[in-house]
């Protein structure tokens, strides 16, 4: 067992430089597509091979086992979770004839017959995509072999799941590492399929998704997915106890969403097809247990004057305004919550404070409601596509604690919301872009999970930031009432509730403190004199004086 964690382990390390490698063999494609394009063309690539080495290991144990005639019977691979592939659909074909003038039209068809016969791939890889882009055949040729020194398969591993779960991370990370990397490269454009990995890796600490049904309204490309099944298996969870739904509105994340999960090994339900999560619900009698998300930010427009005026889904609230989303995005995840459950999701700080158009009133009432379990303000440029200040909410549709679903018991809170003030925490990891670190994600979800009354996890190591009994600390945490909600307008704006951090003393006397300030005003008020009589003479000698 020992030795087949470290083999896995070299194998990661060895993957850091393949992925650096096919970053800028991608590059290499500038000029010829737009890098919003190019994502399609690399993760489709990599996704072929791996599909493609996982078939041949398989296709070499059926003919060990079986016998040669049961290499080409598809039930032989479903039955151990393997992708049939044709013949024209393997990597081998692809890379024999990656020089060919024709081989955009060659991997289309690949990825055609490769959804053909997979029906749990249906919608999920691009169609006719590669010949249409007019790729330059050098620089496809040159990526192909590229990712064709990629080895996905982890080789004699004493332990089958150790030996698949290591595939899959593998593949995953380079698929991580991507995805990371166009969003910062299309800016904008990009924030559509990608939330920070930071952000994703606090909001699954925080709601623990150990069983039941997981959902996200808005997956981008299933980042919130992958960071549940991470938190699982990092604290010794099965992964078999949890359901995925999802819905994506964009066709090309849809698919992207859909890929990432098939490399990973994780089954999930994402809809037939891409559509807009409230105007052609994918999932409409779903009841979750857990909801990550992150909504587009102040999304406008999104419904016309008589569209969506009396749905279900904000009965006994005010209708969501027009000209802004994020309360139709609350109120859609609110209905979609199982008597149980608890959500966690990014929403523009205005979120918090606005009564434009009525949300004042609908975040009043889901105040009154006793839904509000946490608030936490973040630190500003978080993410690569916006400098929006953004706020994380979590919803939790039971506060008696010991009637929760679960795993872990917590206290009664009834009546009660914990404000956290994050905004000074995080480091810059380049000139723009801040990701909040392991130690910070430590101590917040330490605070949440003592105020909620459960024993911290075993995987946490203990530090001085370690956070074992709850108290509110001035400028970081508050837990509130309803009264104290109610005082403040039904603001949930963190800073309103935590105050300001106390001034460590010093030491030094306040009557020493102010003699050595006031004869520091004092001589920078003589010097102030000075300046303006030369200011003065300088006037005069100009002409301009009084």
């Amino acid at each position: 067992m020992a030795t087949a964690i470290k083999k896995a382990s070299k194998t990661k390390v060895k993957e850091v430089g393949f992925e650096e490698s096919l970053w800028d063999a991608a590059n290499k494609l500038r000029g010829s597509v737009e890098s919003a394009e190019y994502k399609h063309i690399v993760l489709s690539l990599i996704f072929l091979k791996f599909i493609s080495d996982k078939f041949e290991v398989r296709k070499k144990a059926i003919a060990s086992e079986y016998g040669e005639e049961y290499v080409d019977m598809v039930d032989f691979y479903t039955m151990d979770n393997v992708f049939y592939l044709p013949e024209n659909a393997r990597w081998s074909h692809i890379q024999v004839n990656a020089k060919q003038d024709d081989i955009a039209v060659k991997i289309d068809s690949a990825l055609h017959d490769v959804e053909k016969n997979n029906k749990s791939l249906a919608g999920a890889l691009p169609d006719n995509y590669f010949s249409r882009l007019g790729l330059d055949v050098s620089k496809l040729s040159a990526l192909i072999d590229t990712i064709n020194n990629i080895d996905t398969i982890t080789k004699e591993s004493a332990d089958s799941q150790i030996e698949r779960k290591t595939e899959e991370d593998i593949v995953g990370r380079v698929y991580e590492y991507f995805l990371g990397k166009f969003a910062a490269t299309e800016g904008k454009g990009g924030g559509e399929f990608y939330t920070p990995k930071s952000i994703v890796t606090l909001i699954a600490d925080m709601i623990e998704p150990f069983s039941g049904k997981i959902y996200d309204p808005c997956c981008g490309s299933g980042g919130m997915f992958v960071q549940s099944l991470k938190f699982i298996n990092s604290h010794n969870g099965n992964q078999q106890n949890i359901s995925i739904y999802g819905q994506e509105y964009t066709n090309t994340t849809y698919k992207l969403a859909k890929m990432n999960l098939a490399v990973r090994g994780i089954s999930g339900n994402l809809g037939d097809v891409a559509g807009d999560s409230f105007f052609k619900d994918q999932h409409p009698d779903l009841k979750a247990d857990y909801i990550m998300a992150n909504p587009p930010f102040n999304q406008k427009q999104w419904r016309a004057d008589n569209e969506l005026v009396d749905d279900a889904r904000w009965a006994g609230y005010p209708t969501p305004p027009i000209g802004n989303a994020n309360y139709a995005w609350i109120m859609h995840m609110i209905s979609k919550l199982s008597e149980h459950g608890t959500a966690g999701f990014v929403l523009a700080n205005g979120s918090m404070s606005s009564n434009t158009s009525g949300e004042g009133d609908i975040r009043q009432k889901i105040i009154e409601n006793d839904l509000v379990d946490c608030m936490i303000a973040l630190p500003g440029q978080l993410f690569y596509t916006t400098q929006i200040p953004v706020c994380l909410w979590f919803i939790s549709k039971d506060k008696r604690g010991n009637n929760e679903k679960g795993l872990l018991k917590r206290r009664d809170r009834q009546g009660e919301t914990l404000f956290i003030d994050a905004r000074e925490m995080g480091s810059m990891v380049n000139r723009t872009l801040k990701e909040l670190t392991n130690d910070d994600i430590a101590k917040i979800t330490d605070t949440y999970h003592v105020w909620r009354g459960e024993e911290l996890a075993t995987a946490n190591t203990p530090t001085e930031n370690t956070v074992t009994e709850y108290q509110d600390i001035a400028g970081y945490c508050k837990s509130a009432t309803l009264a104290d909600m109610k005082a403040n307008g039904y603001v949930l704006t963190p800073g309103r509730y935590v105050g300001t951090a106390e001034l460590a003393d010093d030491g030094i006397p306040f009557e020493t403190k102010m003699s050595e300030l006031s004869q520091t005003l004092y001589s920078q008020m003589s010097q102030a004199e000075e300046l303006d009589k030369a200011i003065r003479k300088n006037l005069e000698a100009l002409g301009y004086g009084e």
